[in-house]
């Protein structure tokens, strides 16, 4: 059956029911975008909106109703989604403002047609310039006074004497004395008429924008110290229209910071000449505008050259730099919250350990080391706070302690926290392991970020009542081993470490972006409703925070659920909910073992029909053809979706469990020199490249020149967060406390000339060849030949400065 034909079964007013002009219109808008990257018709962007307006989740229609949108992914629907929102504020402004011009009675049919066809905001208020300003102007009051003819005039005939001209129209008693009053009048009146002009102010502005520069400079109050930080910025230039994200943000931090005077300009600000050459190419384009075409000796052509100067510096650039300020800043900000979305969702889905029993560690000095251990299910079985380090310095009783710990609860990891003291208490576990007799657990380094947001939080109160709040972040840390997604979800996603500069962008949107994020990948593991946490469970598709403790409080009434269908009992979870959420929420040992799958309840009868075909014909479930089983209500893509989960029924799509082997004696900055090869994980991925931790407490910064032996735009292309990697170490700067790495072995050092080899012996990037790393900090796995990244080539200024940091 055709996807069409099946989308008006199942939701017949996508295709039968009225749009109004302006919800097609973001049909229209909305297709064209999303099909720049794919192929999207309306019917299937119309369909979404459908869903979504019904109240249905992203995951439940990327997931579940496949047909309906003819398979728009959860990518395509989060775009369509937030470009959604975007458009239809835009319609309730373009409404706005034509209201608003029509109640002045100065609605015309150019008008209302050139707000119909405005494409932006930012269009919209062009148009609506001209009419919202509450203020009586200087043109406004050169019109009132009857100088409007002598602009006229001027611009009709620029042989006229411009003083003989406006000798006529002296009017002392509304402010206009001389003809110098009267013709800077005249001039306001032009001046006003080119910034109304609408196609005039849209050329320009996206001409500027598409050869116009930035420029900063050193603020005469800049300190030493905020000049340092911005070192390579203090005198700088670049096209607005190619400046990566990370550098815009820079510079408006700079900026606010007041170590950076910034300019956007017709050229490169620091050159004069250059300027001043851009600029009589817009000056002379305004002058087109309004007709001018007379010699600079015409008797007016001095005031109409000073008219059309000022009409360009004063009122048009003036009025696009903020506009191109705030492009710059909205593109940049795209750009990183896009990041940082993409590096919280490999956190999110880096593999579990699974159900270990774990003794965690959070290192400290002075204050100690916490510990907790917790059992295969996650729960806390011990705790005690040791103190191996200075000043206490009690290693051997400490060893004692953890051994005892060890030895008791049966502990197959060690986590160790990454923070402060992480590398020697990483030592500390190694000594507990040495000591243990038979299967020893094996020790992990785990990032410890948004640990300490978690142990002061209500819900990890809730969870771990009556535990000290210091005690809390080992448990967290512990917790992070068996299952980072289910830990992880608990901490907000801007306290996990893995954004670049998340505090110069808008909360609001990337708050909705990582929301969106977390959302998408628990739903795509799926939760176990008998063991989830509330945290957990409010993320699943339909649920949210109330139905999350109505979910948990039902459990613990009544105990664990037996069926889906169970799920109906519980308080406030309706028909709507049930259906957004059942395919989520996992049931392990019920009574029906399709509870345990992500095949929906609705699809039930389905996936027994196919199995007991698949019997009938002594068929294996993968040779059965799709196409015999589609009815009104699944098409293909759903029968191929229940035929794999039948296949490996709850199967977790996250990757392999590995962990990156630190090097022994490399624990602090100094430790590193230049030429080492060490193992590490991707801590983030930033526009300019990736950081890497080997566990000196200070992570290496991989420029992306330096990911790959080819060109790449991307570093994701290479690396993603949690990655394993091996990397060279290219150069150190203790002072700044930079290190420089290279995912290219054979890379020389800074200064070191390039050995001659043989074509093609350069070391492959494995990851072009589909090897990529799966992995996190977690217990290393079974022991055979481990993937290595392929590795790159900079010394560590020339990365330093690529990537914009001073």
């Amino acid at each position: 059956m055709r996807a069409e034909s099946i989308i008006q079964a199942v939701n017949p007013v996508v295709h039968n029911g009225s749009v109004n002009s302006a919800e097609q219109r973001i049909i229209q808008r909305l297709a064209e975008e999303l099909s720049a990257t794919t192929q999207v018709k309306t019917w299937q962007v119309k369909a979404a909106i459908e869903l979504l307006d019904s109240g249905s989740t992203v995951p439940f229609i990327a997931r579940y109703r496949k047909e309906v949108t003819g398979t728009l992914d959860d990518a395509q629907l989060r775009l369509l989604e937030e470009r959604l929102r975007y458009l239809r504020e835009m319609e309730d402004r373009r409404v706005a403002v034509h209201q608003a011009i029509e109640e002045m009675g100065k609605l015309t049919d150019e008008l209302a047609a050139a707000i119909a066809a405005a494409t932006t905001k930012a269009e919209l208020e062009d148009i609506y310039l001209p009419f919202k300003s509450k203020r009586r102007t200087k043109a406004q009051i050169a019109r009132e006074a009857g100088l409007e003819p002598v602009a006229e005039q001027l611009l009709a005939d620029p042989q006229l004497d411009p003083d003989a001209l406006a000798e006529r129209y002296l009017n002392a008693e509304a402010g206009f004395a001389t003809p110098t009053d009267v013709l800077s009048g005249a001039r306001s009146i032009v001046t006003e008429r080119v910034s109304q002009d609408v196609a005039l102010t849209g050329q320009l502005r996206e001409r500027l924008w598409s050869t116009g520069k930035i420029g900063a400079s050193v603020s005469p109050t800049a300190s030493s110290e905020g000049q340092g930080k911005y070192a390579d910025y203090l005198d700088y230039a670049a096209p607005m229209d190619s400046l990566p994200a990370h550098r815009v943000l820079a510079l408006l931090r700079g900026e606010r910071d007041g170590v950076l005077n910034l300019q956007l300009a017709e050229a490169d600000p620091r050159d004069v000449t250059a300027v001043a050459e851009a600029r009589s190419g817009y000056e002379a384009a305004v002058a087109r505008s309004l007709g001018i075409t007379a010699p600079a000796d015409a008797p007016a052509g001095k005031w109409l050259a000073q008219t059309v100067r000022l009409a360009w510096k004063a009122r048009l650039l003036t009025r696009f730099e903020s506009d191109l300020r705030t492009r710059l800043f909205e593109a940049a900000e795209d750009e990183s919250v896009k990041i940082f979305a993409a590096n919280l969702r490999d956190v999110l889905l880096a593999a579990p350990a699974g159900s270990k029993a774990v003794l965690g560690l959070d290192p400290g000095l002075r204050t100690g080391v916490k510990v907790a251990v917790v059992d295969r299910t996650g729960q806390v079985v011990d705790t005690a706070t040791i103190y191996p380090h200075a000043p206490a310095n009690k290693w051997d009783q400490s060893v004692q302690v953890l051994t005892a710990l060890a030895r008791k609860h049966g502990t197959e990891l060690i986590a160790v926290g990454n923070g402060t003291a992480g590398r020697e208490t990483d030592r500390l576990a190694a000594a507990v392991i040495k000591e243990l007799t038979g299967a020893k657990p094996a020790k992990v380094i785990v990032s410890e970020a948004g640990a300490s947001v978690y142990s002061a939080s209500e819900l990890a109160s809730q969870e771990l009542p009556g535990m000290d709040v210091s005690l809390r972040g080992a448990v967290s840390i512990a917790r992070r081993l068996q299952d980072p997604l289910a830990e992880l979800v608990k901490i907000d996603p801007k306290s996990i470490g893995v954004g670049q500069y998340q505090h110069d962008v808008s909360a609001a949107k990337l708050d909705r972006a990582l929301d969106a994020v977390v959302e998408d990948c628990v739903n795509a593991v799926g939760v176990d409703v008998n063991t989830a946490s509330p945290a957990l469970l409010s993320r699943v598709a339909g649920v949210g925070p109330l139905l999350s403790r109505n979910i948990v409080e039902h459990r613990n009434a009544n105990g664990p659920f037996a069926t889906r269908k169970d799920l109906l009992k519980v308080p406030r979870l309706g028909a709507k909910a049930f259906e957004q959420c059942a395919g989520f929420l996992r049931i392990t040992s019920g009574t029906d073992p399709l509870d345990a799958s992500a095949v929906h309840p609705e699809a039930y009868a389905l996936a027994r029909t196919l199995q007991h075909s698949a019997q009938e014909r002594g068929r294996r479930l993968a040779e059965l053809d799709p196409a015999e089983f589609v009815t009104e209500q699944f098409g293909e893509p759903t029968i191929r979706d229940v035929i794999t989960e039948l296949q490996r029924p709850g199967r977790d799509p996250r990757g392999e469990f590995v962990t990156a082997a630190l090097k022994e004696g490399v624990e602090t900055l100094n430790d590193v020199k230049p030429g080492m090869i060490l193992e590490g994980t991707i801590s983030n991925v930033a526009a300019f490249g990736a950081f890497v931790d080997i566990g000196v407490h200070q992570d290496g910064l991989i420029h992306v020149s330096a990911l790959s032996n080819k060109f790449i735009s991307d570093p994701r292309e290479v690396v993603t967060s949690g990655q394993i990697v091996k990397v060279k170490v290219l150069d150190v700067d203790a002072a700044r406390k930079r290190i420089s790495l290279t995912l290219r072995l054979d890379d020389p050092l800074p200064g070191q000339s390039i050995p001659d080899q043989p074509a093609g012996s350069r070391q492959r990037n494995p990851q072009r060849n589909g090897q990529r790393n799966q992995g996190q900090r977690g217990a290393r796995r079974a022991p055979g030949p481990r993937k290595e990244s392929a590795p790159a080539n900079t010394a560590m200024a020339e990365a330093l400065r690529k990537a914009g940091l001073g």
